[in-house]
């Protein structure tokens, strides 16, 4: 399934400004792009990876695509045919956009955007963006080479170009059947295993049925008989306990009146206490003073020996009451305490009243249940014991179909997953490619001039042969020496898309390789090969203007203007 990209526009992307700039891809077959550094050359990279896979080709962060002046309003467009259908990919940012239309119908918008995006790769494109930038895209910014990609990776893009990715959705689908599977085998066995046991205590009870019965019952009452002693015993408990109560309680005084006592006697206490503060400040007073402090008469000493006596002895008959009282209060404090610790005992004694009856309430119940079993037992079968043998092989036989069928099931699983393991119908379709990309690889070599053997293995491990050294791998060569065969390797990979029709299409990017690694010899060869390349439209984004310029007939310029990148125009000789 071949893609024709027709079109590319973009506006406030990067460095571009608020008005479209529009590049046509299919207009000829090969177009040298060109400009200073900062024009916007490479712009034409990151709009097509953004606009198809919502990300640009470069390491830029998407929320730096906006251009720094304007900052929003992003838009990139994409035309594109595949199999009889025309195709416009639109995707924004500030405000966020992603639309797809075909043959001028926008498509339902209302999955989410990754489940619209996976369908775009899986069913429209057919390619990731891993497998675009190695068909479609060879640059020199932040490509990676197909020969610089570890083996895992490797592998994944040539399944990808071979089109049996399939087959690792299939795996995995798989290891989930797989497992359902095992749970599904594991409860029919437990099912088997249930309805024999059940059929094996089914002829059991046919054959001792009566015994059983009665030893059940038996068991039963005695079950029984256990519990009501220990219900008789547990009533006996609750006597005693009782018992412990009321001989607490035969000589215990009403804490309450107690507490009102000592309140009283600790008033009476403060009041004598306040009393003797002020007879002992009068005693003071008399014993100080010789005159009124009020009207500064003097007092007698007659009246003085006299009120200090009254007082003195009125102290004495208060020291006299404290005494007293604070016997009374020590006494009353020990009796509140002892009641207290009464009153603990016998709330102790209760909750394990409390406790007690709550196991004879569930003693009762059980005796309850025993009892309803036993009557169960004694009622007279309305089945009769052939009819449930009968109904139990009737399961048996039902419960070991279905586990033969998931057995069934099994091996058919097991025969799949060997399939599509990686060592299994992956890998015989790889075989069958691997001397065929071998082949192709070495023939784009010679075709820039560049005789090596190259050799890629079923595990993506390469090897070189040369006709002056022995055999090395693609880090032994000069950086121009890489550069060719990574266009060998990228020819091959479209010769292999348009082979399986898995990627092909009618674009090509080569961003800056003129300009890296390429001698003039290289450059040579290299246009002498691209003018080989049939119903394909290549785009050489480079540097050398001045040096490449009479060898295309389509060049595009890029140019700042008002720090905006723009296109100054097409220039055809």
């Amino acid at each position: 399934m071949a893609i024709h990209f027709k079109k590319v526009r973009w506006k406030n992307f990067l460095s571009t400004g608020n008005a479209f700039t529009e590049v046509e891809l299919d207009r000829n077959q090969n177009t040298l792009v060109v400009g200073t550094n900062g024009a916007g050359k490479s712009t034409i990279l990151d709009a097509l990876c953004f606009g198809l896979y919502g990300k640009p080709f470069r390491k830029i962060k998407k929320d730096q695509l906006a251009n720094s002046i304007n900052g929003r309003d992003v838009e990139v467009e994409i035309e594109f045919n595949v199999a009889g259908s025309s195709y416009l990919i639109r995707r924004g940012i500030k405000p966020t956009v992603f639309e797809i239309h075909r043959d001028g119908q926008m498509m339902d918008q209302l999955a989410a955007s990754r489940d619209q995006q996976e369908m775009l790769e899986r069913t429209i494109l057919r390619m990731n963006m891993k497998s675009f930038t190695q068909i479609v895209i060879l640059g020199s910014s932040s490509f990676v080479p197909f020969m610089q990609l570890p083996t895992s990776t490797r592998r994944e893009v040539i399944e990808d170009l071979l089109d049996i990715r399939v087959f690792s959705t299939m795996s995995s689908l798989l290891k989930d059947r797989v497992s359902a599977n095992k749970s599904e085998l594991v409860l029919a066995d437990k099912e088997v295993s249930s309805v024999e046991d059940m059929i094996r205590i089914q002829k059991s009870r046919d054959d001792h049925d009566e015994k059983i019965k009665a030893d059940t019952i038996e068991k039963l009452e005695d079950s029984i008989k256990f519990l009501q002693d220990r219900i008789d015993t547990q009533s006996g408990s609750i006597e005693d306990l009782m018992a412990k109560i009321t001989n607490e309680t035969s000589d215990m005084v009403d804490i309450s009146l107690l507490r009102e006592r000592m309140t009283k006697l600790n008033e009476l206490e403060k009041n004598l206490g306040q009393k003797r503060s002020k007879a002992l400040k009068m005693v003071t007073f008399y014993s100080e003073n010789d005159n009124c402090p009020t009207c500064s008469q003097i007092i007698s000493e007659a009246l003085k020996t006299e009120k200090i006596a009254s007082k003195q002895s009125t102290i004495t008959e208060v020291e006299q009451a404290l005494e007293k009282l604070s016997s009374n209060i020590d006494t009353l404090s020990i009796s509140i305490n002892d009641t207290k610790l009464k009153v603990d005992r016998i709330e102790k004694l209760n909750r394990s009243i409390v406790d007690i009856n709550t196991e004879i309430a569930a003693d009762n119940r059980e005796i309850k249940t025993l009892q309803r079993q036993i009557a169960d037992l004694l009622k007279p079968r309305i089945v009769t014991d052939q009819d449930t043998l009968d109904d139990l092989r009737l399961r048996l036989k039902a419960a070991n179909d279905r586990k033969i069928e998931h057995m069934k099931q099994k091996e058919l699983l097991e025969v799949a997953t060997v399939i599509l393991r990686d060592s299994g119908i992956k890998s015989r379709i790889i075989k069958q490619y691997i001397p065929i990309i071998n082949s192709l690889v070495n023939k784009y070599l010679v075709m820039m001039d560049f005789f090596v053997k190259f050799e890629l293995d079923e595990s993506f491990e390469e090897k070189l042969l040369s006709r002056h050294r022995d055999d090395f791998t693609y880090d032994s060569f000069s950086e121009g020496e890489k550069m060719r065969i990574d266009l060998a390797l990228l020819f091959t990979w479209r010769a292999i898309a348009k082979m399986k029709n898995s990627a092909s299409t009618n674009l090509l990017l080569l961003d800056e390789v003129f300009d890296a690694s390429l001698d003039t010899n290289g450059c040579d060869d290299f246009l002498k090969l691209l003018q080989s390349l049939d119903n394909t439209n290549t785009f050489i984004i480079s540097h050398k203007g001045e040096i490449l310029q009479d060898k295309f007939k389509d060049i595009i310029r890029f140019e700042k203007h008002k720090n905006f990148s723009r296109i100054a125009g097409n220039n055809l000789q």
